[in-house]
C-alpha cells in the first residue's frame, strides 16, 4: 500500500469573493505558478482552465465549484493544496455554501476598487457559518481607484472581522509595483517578464514609505503579541528582537482561531503577489490535523461520536457535489475525514442504508480526471459506481456507521414552464431534469397536476437560463419555456377541528377510514410536517398511523389556494375509526389527502411570497429615481449609506415586482447604477394583491 502522507501538509482550501472580485484570475495564476498548467487561462477570452463549462467561458463567470490539487514547495517541504473556486453570483449560492461546508481554510478574495460587495458579505457569514479560517488577497490593486486600507476598514466595519495587514502596497493604481513585507521588513517587486512574474526580487524599503511601514509594522507585532504571551514580553522589551518564525507561528494560531484575517494585497492579472499569497496559504491557513475531529450520530446507538483526522479511524466522509461527466459517468465528490478509502471498496451510505461499491476513485483538476488506487483522511476526492447517491449524504464504514451533518438548502423562488420541441424528446427530457436536479439540491422539477406541464425551479432568472442552456448543450433536448414565475408557497393562521369518513363500495372489498384531526399552524421554528398522534385505546391500529402521516406530507405538496407548497404544518391525530375488513393503509393515506383538502380552507390559508434582499450602487443623482422606482415595487427601504463616492440604497422588494429590473434600472440612471439581488426570507401577499395573484394562476391552469 502507498506510503500515508503527512496531514500537516495538506491543504483543503477555497477561493471565495464577490462576483468580478477575481476569484478565478487568482486561482489560474496559482495553477500556472504550482507547475500544474503550462499557459495562463484568461476569464475574459474564455480559456481559464476552472471555468470549464461552456456557458462558464461564454459569460466570464463562475457556476460550478471547480476542484484541483496542486503542489507548492516551501521550506523544503512540498504542500498538498485542494483548492475550490466557488461562484460570487448569487444564483449559486449554494455551490459556496456546500464548499465552506468541506473545507478547512479559505481565502477571501476582495476588488481593491469595490472593497467589501454584498455577496463579500454572503460569503463571509456562510464561513462564519461553518467556522472556516481564512486569509483575505486584495486584488487589482493597479486597478484606478484602487485602496488596500480602504476595503481594510470596510472589512472591519462591515463584515466585523479583524484584519491585520501581513504586507502593504508600494505605489496604487497604475503605479502599483509590489508589496512590502512588514514581517521580514523588505520590499518585494515583480519583474513584468516572458514566465508571467514567475521571479521577484526583495530589497530594502523604499525611504518614502519607511515611516508608513514601520507603523504598520508595529500594529501587526501588537496584534500578534496578544495572542502569545512569550511575544507580548518581547514587544515590550524590544519588537524588533521577534524573529519571522516567532511571528509566523503566533498568527497561525490566531487565524486558525479566527481571531484576524491576515490580509495580503496584489494583482493577479498582472501577476502579482500570487506566490506570497501561496506561502501564506502553507503557513496560516489549517491543515485537516488542526481542525477538531468532525462530528456524527451513530444511527444505531443514537449517541454523538467524533471521528479524528486519521487513517486509524474508521471511514467517514461527505459526499459534498455530485456531477454529470460525459466520459465518466456521475461523478460524486467527497471530502474523507476519517479512515481511508481503496478503489473497489464498499461503502454504507446511511441515508439510503445500502452498501455501495466505488469502483474508481479520482484526483480532480477542474473536469479532468487523474484515477488513484487510494485516498486517505484530510483529502478530497472523486469517485463513481454510486447507484443512489445525493448531496449531503455521509459514506462510512458499514461496521461503524455514521450520520455527519447534513447541509440545509435555501428553498427556490422563481419558476418556469418547459416543454420539449417534439415528443421524441420527452423521455431524454426526464431523463436529463433529473440528473440536474440531482447535482444541485437548489433546483427542483415538478410536474403541475392540473395542466400536466412541468415546471421548473431554481434560485434566480440567471440559474434558469443556465439550466435551459445546459439542457440544450449536454443533453441535447431543445425546449420551449414559459415567462418565469414567482414561486409562492401556502401556510395556514387558524387551528381547526376536522372530522373525515372516507367509504368507498366497489363491489367486493371497500374502502373505509375515519379520522379526526386538530389541524393548524407548525410550532414556532419548526419545518414541515408536524405530526402528533394521541389517538387512545386503539381505535386506529398502530399500523394505519404511519398512512395518516404519509397522506398529509403527499398534500402539502399542493396548497389550496394555487397549489403551491405548505412548507410547514402542525396535525394532531385525536380519534378515529376503522372497519375490520375494508379499511386499509391506503384507505388512511386517502383520508389524510381529503381532510388536508376540506380543512385547510377553514384554516384562514395565505399566500407567502419571496422577498428579495437588493443593494444598488448609483450615483448621487439618481438617488431619488432610485428610491421612488423601489416605492413602486412595494419595496421598503432599510439604509442608504455612502461609499466611494457613491450612494448605496439597500432595501427589501417582492420578487415578483424585480422581473426586468436591471433594465429599468438602466434607464432610469442612464447606465450608471449596479444592483445585486439576493433572496431575504418569505412573508404574507398583501390581500388585495393575494386575490389577484390566486385568479391569474388559477385562470392560467384553466386555460
Amino acid at each position: 500500500m502507498a506510503k500515508t502522507r503527512d496531514l500537516r501538509y495538506t491543504r483543503n482550501i477555497g477561493i471565495m469573493a464577490h462576483i468580478d472580485a477575481g476569484k478565478t484570475t487568482t486561482t489560474e495564476r496559482i495553477l500556472f505558478y504550482t507547475g500544474i498548467t503550462h499557459r495562463i487561462g484568461e476569464v475574459h477570452d474564455g480559456g481559464a482552465t476552472m471555468d470549464w463549462m461552456v456557458q462558464e467561458q461564454e459569460r466570464g463567470i463562475t457556476i460550478t465549484s471547480a476542484a484541483t490539487t496542486t503542489f507548492w514547495k516551501y521550506n523544503d517541504e512540498n504542500y498538498k493544496v485542494n483548492i475550490i473556486d466557488t461562484p460570487g453570483h448569487v444564483d449559486f449560492t449554494v455551490e459556496v455554501e456546500r464548499s465552506l461546508r468541506i473545507l478547512d481554510g479559505a481565502v477571501a478574495v476582495f476588488c481593491g476598487v469595490g472593497g467589501v460587495e454584498p455577496q463579500s458579505e454572503t460569503v463571509w457569514r456562510q464561513a462564519n457559518k461553518y467556522n472556516v479560517p481564512r486569509i483575505g488577497f486584495v486584488n487589482k490593486m493597479d486597478r484606478s481607484g484602487a485602496d488596500f486600507y480602504n476595503v481594510l476598514t470596510q472589512i472591519r466595519e462591515n463584515l466585523g472581522a479583524n484584519p491585520i495587514p501581513l504586507q502593504i502596497p508600494i505605489g496604487r493604481e497604475a503605479e502599483f509595483a509590489g508589496v512590502i513585507d512588514l514581517i521580514k521588513n523588505v520590499a518585494i517587486t515583480w519583474t513584468d517578464d516572458a514566465n508571467f512574474g514567475s521571479t521577484f526580487t526583495e530589497s530594502p524599503i523604499p525611504a518614502e514609505l519607511a515611516e508608513e511601514a514601520a507603523e504598520w509594522r508595529e500594529k501587526l507585532f501588537e496584534a500578534v503579541a496578544e495572542y502569545d504571551e512569550a511575544l507580548l514580553e518581547k514587544f515590550f522589551e524590544d519588537p524588533e528582537t521577534i524573529t519571522p518564525e516567532e511571528c509566523y507561528e503566533a498568527i497561525r494560531k490566531a487565524t486558525i482561531d479566527m481571531t484576524i484575517v491576515p490580509m495580503l494585497c496584489g494583482s493577479a492579472f498582472k501577476n502579482k503577489g500570487v506566490q506570497s499569497l501561496l506561502d501564506a496559504i502553507v503557513t496560516y491557513l489549517p491543515s485537516p490535523m488542526d481542525v477538531e475531529g468532525i462530528k456524527g450520530m451513530n444511527p444505531k446507538t443514537e449517541k454523538e461520536e467524533i471521528r479524528l483526522p486519521s487513517v486509524d479511524q474508521p471511514l467517514a466522509a461527505l459526499a459534498f457535489k455530485i456531477a454529470t461527466d460525459p466520459f465518466v459517468g456521475r461523478l460524486a465528490f467527497m471530502r474523507l475525514y476519517s479512515g481511508s478509502l481503496p478503489a473497489g471498496s464498499y461503502v454504507l451510505n446511511t441515508r439510503s442504508g445500502n452498501r455501495e461499491r466505488i469502483s474508481r476513485i479520482y484526483q480532480m483538476h477542474a473536469n479532468k480526471q487523474n484515477p488513484i488506487d487510494v485516498i486517505e483522511a484530510g483529502d478530497i476526492c472523486s469517485a463513481v459506481g454510486f447507484k443512489d447517491i445525493r448531496t449531503g449524504d455521509t459514506l462510512c464504514d458499514e461496521k461503524h456507521p455514521i450520520v455527519l451533518e447534513s447541509m440545509d438548502f435555501p428553498a427556490p423562488v422563481i419558476g418556469v414552464a418547459i416543454e420539449p420541441v417534439s415528443q421524441k424528446d420527452l423521455d431524454k427530457l426526464g431523463n436529463a431534469l433529473s440528473k440536474l436536479a440531482e447535482e444541485d439540491p437548489t433546483f427542483t422539477v415538478k410536474t403541475d397536476q392540473e395542466t400536466g406541464q412541468t415546471v421548473i425551479s431554481g434560485m434566480g432568472e440567471l440559474h434558469l437560463e443556465i439550466i435551459v442552456d445546459r439542457l440544450k448543450r449536454e443533453f441535447k433536448v431543445d425546449c420551449n419555456q414559459g415567462k418565469p414565475q414567482v414561486t409562492y408557497k401556502e401556510a395556514i393562521t387558524a387551528t381547526v377541528d376536522h372530522r373525515e369518513v372516507f367509504k368507498k363500495q366497489s363491489g367486493g372489498r371497500g374502502k373505509f377510514a375515519d379520522i379526526v384531526i386538530e389541524i393548524g399552524p407548525a410550532d414556532e421554528g419548526k419545518e414541515g410536517l408536524q405530526f402528533v398522534d394521541v389517538v387512545k385505546g386503539g381505535n386506529i391500529p398502530k399500523e394505519f398511523i404511519p398512512s395518516v402521516e404519509k397522506g398529509f406530507k403527499e398534500a402539502m405538496k399542493n396548497g389550496v389556494l394555487a397549489g403551491f407548497t405548505v412548507d410547514s404544518l402542525k396535525v394532531t391525530l385525536k380519534d378515529g375509526s376503522f372497519h375490520p375488513v375494508d379499511s386499509d393503509q391506503l384507505s388512511f393515506e386517502l383520508a389524510a389527502k381529503m381532510a388536508f383538502r376540506h380543512a385547510v380552507p377553514k384554516a384562514k390559508p395565505i399566500l407567502l411570497e419571496p422577498i428579495m434582499k437588493v443593494e444598488v450602487i448609483t450615483p448621487e443623482d439618481n438617488m431619488g429615481d432610485v428610491i421612488a422606482d423601489f416605492n413602486k415595487r412595494r419595496g421598503q427601504i432599510e439604509s442608504m449609506d455612502s461609499k466611494a463616492g457613491a450612494r448605496v440604497v439597500k432595501a427589501k422588494v417582492p420578487l415578483s415586482e424585480q422581473f426586468g429590473y436591471v433594465t429599468a434600472l438602466r434607464t432610469i440612471t442612464s447606465g450608471r447604477a449596479t444592483s445585486t439581488m439576493e433572496f431575504s426570507n418569505f412573508a404574507e401577499v398583501p390581500k388585495s394583491i393575494s386575490e389577484a395573484v390566486i385568479e391569474e394562476i388559477n385562470g392560467r391552469k384553466n386555460n
